[in-house]
C-alpha cells in the first residue's frame, strides 16, 4: 500500500522527527511505501498533491493540530500521538493498512468528508492539542525575546531597562527614549536589543491565544484569539487570560461556522461576518465579564510564585523536575514546561531554570551510566548513550527515550529521581533563566550559572546512580523476555 503521514510535536525539535523515522522504518518492514511530512520547528516540506491522491490511507502522529488537514479529505485516517508513533509505529501502520483495506470495499460517498479517528479522542486530548498548538507558536517569541533581553543586560548592565523605558536606577532618574528613531544613538546596541526583546515578549499572550483558537477553528480563529490575548495583556490577566481568550475565541468561531446562511452571503462570512462578530463577542466577554476575575487569579499566582522561598521553592522545583523526567517529552513533561513558560511570562525566572535543568539530566544521567557500567546496557543503548550527551546538553529530554523504551520499570524511576534532584537544587541555589530553551548553550544568560551547573551535576549523578542500582537487581525470567522483545523498539529510537 501507499501511505502518507504527518508528524508534529509542540516544540517541533525531537519527537517530530523520531516519529517520522519510526513510521518510515515500520512501513518499509511491512512492505508498504510511505511519505512523511514533518511539521517541525524547521518548517515542513509539504506532501505533494500527487502523493496524497495516490495514498491508500493517512497517519496523523501529532500532539498539536495538523496544519492544512483538509488536504486529506476523504482518505481513511488513523490518528495517534507522536509518542505512540515512536513506541508503536507498527501498530499505527497496521491500523492504517486495515483502514485502507476496509475503505476499498466500502461505497464511495458523493461528497467525501475527512474521515478520521479524532472523534474517538476525548475532550481532554483535544484540549491538550489546542493548548500545545498555542504553546508551539509562542515558544519562538519567548526564546527570541528572552535571549535578546538577557544579552542587553550583559552588554548594557542592569540599568538598560530604565534607560530605554524610563525610571530610577540607583538614585539616578532616566527619562526613557520616547523617539524610537533615536534609540540607537541614546541607548546603543544594548538598548536596541532590550527594546526588540521587550516587544517580542509583549506578543507572548496574544500569540498563545491566537493559535489556541487556530487549533480549534482554523484560520478564522486567529483574529478573535489575538484580540482576546491583547485584551488579556491590557487588563493584566496575563498568561491565564490568554488561555481563556484562546479557548473562548475558538469556541465562538466554531459556533459561528455552524450557522447556515444563503449562498450569496456565504462568500463574505469567513472574511467579514465571522471575524467581526467573533472579535466583538470575545472582546466584550474579556472586558466586561471574565477579565477581572482572571486578572485576580493571575495576580494571586504571580504573588505566590514571587513569595516562594526556602522549603516551598525546593518542593516546587522537585515536583516540576519529577514531571519533566516522568514521560520524557510527553504530556506530563509538557505540563511542567508550560508552567515554566507561564512563570517566565510573569517575570518569575527561577521556575524556568529549574524546569530546563530537570529536562537536561535524564539523557545526561543515562549517558553517564552507559560509560561507568557498560555491561548493564545493550549495544543499541550504548550507541544511544553516545548521542544522549549532546541531546541532554541541548535540553532535548527525548534523548532518554531509547532507554525508557527498552527498560521502563528501571529507567523511568531513575529519570524522575534525577529530574526532581535537579529541579530542587536549582530552586535552592536561586538560579534564573530568561530563555525557554537552549540548554548549556545559553549558560551565559543564566543567573548564578555555577549553581545551575551544580543542579545539573546533582541530577545527572542521581539519575545515573539510581539506574545502575536498579539494573543490578536480578531480573525475573518473564521480565528478561520482555526486555529482549523491547530491544527492537530501542533500536528504532536509536536510529531516529
Amino acid at each position: 500500500m501507499k501511505l502518507v503521514a504527518v508528524t508534529s510535536c509542540p516544540t517541533g525539535i525531537a519527537h517530530t522527527y523520531m516519529a517520522a523515522e519510526a513510521l518510515e522504518q515500520e512501513a518499509e518492514a511491512a512492505g508498504h511505501e510511505i511519505s512523511v511530512e514533518t511539521q517541525g520547528a524547521a518548517g515542513a516540506t509539504p506532501l505533494t498533491a500527487a502523493q496524497i491522491a495516490e495514498a491508500d490511507a493517512v497517519v496523523f502522529a501529532a500532539d498539536v493540530d495538523v496544519r492544512d488537514k483538509e488536504r486529506f479529505a476523504g482518505k481513511p485516517t488513523v490518528t495517534g500521538s507522536v509518542k505512540r508513533a515512536i513506541n508503536d509505529a507498527a501498530g499505527l501502520i497496521s491500523e492504517a493498512a486495515a483502514a485502507a483495506s476496509s475503505d476499498s470495499t466500502a461505497p464511495k460517498p458523493t461528497a467525501a468528508p475527512l474521515r478520521t479517528q479524532n472523534a474517538a479522542l476525548g475532550f481532554g486530548s483535544h484540549l491538550r492539542q489546542w493548548l500545545m498548538t498555542g504553546v508551539s507558536y509562542m515558544i519562538p517569541f519567548v526564546a527570541a525575546g528572552g535571549i535578546l533581553i538577557a544579552l542587553s543586560f550583559v552588554l548594557g548592565g542592569a540599568e538598560i531597562a530604565v534607560i530605554v523605558d524610563g525610571g530610577t536606577f540607583q538614585g539616578t532618574e532616566y527619562p526613557g527614549v520616547s523617539d524610537l528613531s533615536k534609540l540607537f544613538s541614546e541607548a546603543g546596541f544594548a538598548g536596541v536589543m532590550f527594546k526588540l526583546g521587550s516587544e517580542a515578549f509583549s506578543m507572548l499572550v496574544p500569540i498563545l491565544a491566537g493559535f489556541i483558537a487556530f487549533g480549534m477553528a482554523d484560520r478564522m480563529g486567529i483574529a478573535p484569539g489575538v484580540v482576546g490575548g491583547l485584551i488579556a495583556v491590557a487588563i493584566e490577566a496575563g498568561f491565564l487570560g490568554g488561555l481563556v481568550a484562546g479557548l473562548l475565541a475558538g469556541a465562538v468561531t466554531l459556533g459561528l461556522k455552524q450557522i447556515k446562511v444563503p449562498r450569496g452571503v456565504a462568500g463574505v462570512m469567513p472574511v467579514v461576518v465571522i471575524p467581526l462578530i467573533s472579535v466583538f463577542v470575545v472582546g466584550f466577554i474579556m472586558i466586561v465579564v471574565a477579565g477581572g476575575p482572571i486578572a485576580s487569579v493571575q495576580s494571586a499566582l504571580t504573588d505566590w510564585l514571587g513569595s516562594l522561598a526556602g522549603v516551598n521553592a525546593v518542593l516546587l522545583g522537585a515536583l516540576l523536575g519529577a514531571m519533566m523526567g516522568f514521560d520524557l517529552g510527553g504530556p506530563v513533561n509538557k505540563v511542567a514546561y508550560l508552567f515554566g513558560t507561564a512563570a517566565l511570562a510573569s517575570d518569575n525566572l527561577t521556575v524556568m531554570a529549574a524546569v530546563m535543568a530537570a529536562g537536561m539530566v535524564p539523557p545526561l544521567g543515562l549517558a553517564l551510566a552507559t560509560v561507568i557500567r557498560r555491561k548493564l546496557f545493550t549495544q543499541p543503548e550504548r550507541q544511544a548513550g553516545e548521542a544522549a550527551w549532546l541531546l541532554g546538553l541541548s535540553f532535548i529530554t527525548e534523548g532518554a527515550i531509547p532507554f525508557a523504551a527498552a527498560d521502563p520499570l528501571r529507567v523511568i524511576p531513575s529519570t524522575v529521581a534525577g529530574g526532581a534532584a535537579a529541579g530542587a537544587t536549582s530552586m535552592a541555589v536561586g538560579s534564573t533563566l530568561m530563555a525557554p530553551h537552549g540548554g548549556i548553550w545559553v549558560i551565559g544568560l543564566i543567573g548564578n550559572p555555577l549553581g545551575y551547573l551544580l543542579a545539573i551535576v546533582v541530577g545527572t549523578a542521581v539519575t545515573c546512580g539510581v539506574v545502575v542500582a536498579a539494573k543490578h537487581v536480578r531480573r525475573s525470567p518473564t521480565e528478561s523476555a520482555t526486555q529482549a522483545e523491547s530491544s527492537a523498539t530501542a533500536r528504532q529510537a536509536v536510529a531516529a
